[in-house]
């Protein structure tokens, strides 16, 4: 198999190092790693044992040089991967045929390996205590903070002061603000009693977390499971956000449709009379990618397997008021799904 990859994360899973500057170029045991002399040491340093490093300015030409002296006549890219532009520069003048294959790599990447999923494992693990360092300290310090501060503070928090990378940047919302899933900052501020929603993660030895929790603003605050809230709207709406979560996770078996968990998630939520603001699909991939596959959605035909590791995440968004998001990181292991980072 031939394939040509230029994505960072797509490129760092064949060669163990990538660039921002970078092609990797598959010729069937063959591997090559094409980038330019600002990374030659370190390429020399990261990449793994039997990839050939190739130093050139022009690694669209040197990409070429490879598959015509190997005299390749066939080779897959991902069109997620390639500009239109770096796509004409590669097949002109070439008598190559250009298979498209949407997501390659992240196919290839699907079933995680042991090593994998200890990385993914240590990401959740921090991101937990992340979490819980930012909750122990928002009461009473950080009441009256707008929804800026509130992410700056949170970032501080996730990346361990500078420690780690973060998977995104976090959603931090309070109150009516919540009730926009991708929610951005506002110059709305934490009081007593508030509902806020975070969504955050960061990256272990480039690996991904993800972790969701919306939480009560109280003396009390946490980031357990088990939230109590004063408004009876809030705290409905909550159980059955919660109930939704954790029955996807209990119900998750390997061998059944990615669809299928997504349904057992969202029929809860609309026998609850919520159905039309659960606005997503349940959940995602995670790994080298915030979000790759498999595709947890009400349409995906994917079949779940051990080793797969997404995000369960239902949720319910009630516009101008609030919304409630509960999101954990699953592997699927022995046919189950369990949670990491607990």
């Amino acid at each position: 198999m031939n394939y040509l990859l230029k994505d960072e994360n797509s490129i760092y899973y064949e060669c163990g190092y990538s660039s921002d500057n970078a092609i990797f170029v598959g010729l069937g045991s063959e591997s090559f790693f094409i980038t330019d002399g600002r990374y030659a040491l370190d390429a020399k340093l990261g990449c793994r044992s039997g990839v050939e490093i190739i130093i050139d300015r022009d690694l669209i030409s040197a990409a070429k040089r490879l598959l015509i002296s190997n005299n390749i006549k066939k080779v897959i890219i991902d069109p997620k991967e390639f500009s239109l532009l770096n796509f004409n520069e590669l097949s002109n003048g070439l008598s190559v045929e250009f298979e498209l294959d949407k997501n390659f790599s992240q196919k290839k990447r699907i079933i995680k390996t042991p090593k994998e999923i200890e990385l993914l494992k240590n990401a959740a693990k921090f991101g937990t205590i992340a979490f819980d360092n930012f909750a122990n300290s928002i009461y009473p310090d950080m009441l009256g903070f707008d929804e800026y501060r509130l992410t700056h503070l949170a970032k501080e928090h996730l990346s361990f002061q500078g420690r780690f990378e973060l998977s995104f940047s976090p959603i931090v919302a309070i109150n009516s603000n919540a009730a926009k899933p991708h929610a951005t900052p506002t110059d709305m501020k934490l009081n007593e009693n508030d509902l806020l929603l975070i969504d955050a993660g960061l990256k272990f030895e480039r690996y991904c977390s993800d972790r969701t929790r919306t939480i009560s603003i109280d003396n009390d605050i946490n980031c357990s499971l088990l939230q109590y809230f004063n408004s009876e709207e809030k705290k409905k709406v909550y159980d059955v956000v919660l109930k939704a979560h954790n029955s996807a996770i209990k119900e998750a078996r390997s061998g059944m449709k990615a669809s299928q968990i997504d349904k057992i998630a969202r029929d809860i939520i609309c026998e609850h009379g919520f159905g039309d603001y659960f606005v997503h699909s349940i959940g995602h991939g995670v790994g080298l990618d915030i979000h790759e596959l498999p595709a947890i959605s009400a349409k995906s035909e994917t079949i779940i397997e051990d080793g797969m590791i997404f995000t369960i995440e239902p949720g319910i968004y009630l516009p101008n008021e609030f919304g409630v998001r509960i999101e954990d990181t699953v592997v699927m292991k022995n046919s189950k799904a369990e949670i990491l980072g607990v």
